[in-house]
């Protein structure tokens, strides 16, 4: 029996099949992958396929037998899905579509899913990217969140959902897109260097102190 994570699979509560969730950036599909699912979905007889909260599609009830086929048929990753690293990134549509974005979410989730996407942090950590102050990435309930305002991005920490959630602080405003980025990059190597346990960044926060966190990571 695979455990959760191994080959980008999830066990199921029949414990008996299991679901794998390819990676899409930000959600973002086109026509034929969206056709190669269906047809592999088929192929394999999975049980459902299903959009997930965090932008993906699970296709769920499939053999173990058939992991390692279905992966070559697809001829995708696996999206993290689980495990002690940054998960997939959700992006609401921003200025790409949506007429109330305000700043360019697609393009920030999709350069932050390609410099961090599955890297081995000490806990999960999960990134939103909103494009107006709707929040419809649900970034303040994200360890690391982007919103976007007329005067660029907001950035907020410490968010989470679960048994205890969090809402997320705010750490600075009025960042460009380069500057956003260099953001997140400071704020995860805190979180690699600073943060022990399977703790998530929110309850970090409430031991290290917000102020501290903030002159670590700001200067």
């Amino acid at each position: 029996m695979l455990n959760d994570g191994d080959k980008g699979v999830i066990l199921q509560r029949d414990k008996q099949t299991y679901a794998v969730a390819p990676h899409l950036p930000c959600g973002v599909v086109t026509p034929a992958q969206l056709r190669k699912l269906a047809d592999v979905a088929e192929k394999y007889g999975c049980a459902a396929l299903k959009v997930t909260s965090a932008e993906r599609i699970a296709m769920v009830g499939i053999k173990e037998a058939d992991v390692d086929a279905m992966w070559k048929d697809l001829g995708m990753s696996p999206g993290a899905a689980v495990g002690l690293c940054v998960r997939s990134v959700k992006a609401c549509p921003g200025t790409t579509f949506c007429k109330r974005g305000l700043q360019d979410s697609l393009g920030l989730g999709m350069k932050l899913d390609e410099l961090y996407h599955g890297v081995e942090l000490p806990a999960k950590f999960k990134i939103g990217v909103s494009g107006c102050p709707n929040q419809c990435a649900e970034t303040c309930i994200k360890d690391l969140g982007f919103v976007g305002k007329r005067s660029g991005w907001t950035v907020m920490v410490g968010g989470q959902g679960g048994g205890k959630p969090r809402l997320a602080q705010e750490l600075v405003e009025g960042l460009s897109d380069a500057d956003a980025l260099q953001i997140a990059e400071k704020v995860i190597a805190f979180v690699k260097e600073k943060v022990e346990g399977r703790q998530r960044l929110g309850w970090a926060l409430e031991k290290i102190g917000f102020d501290n966190f903030k002159s670590c990571v700001l200067g």
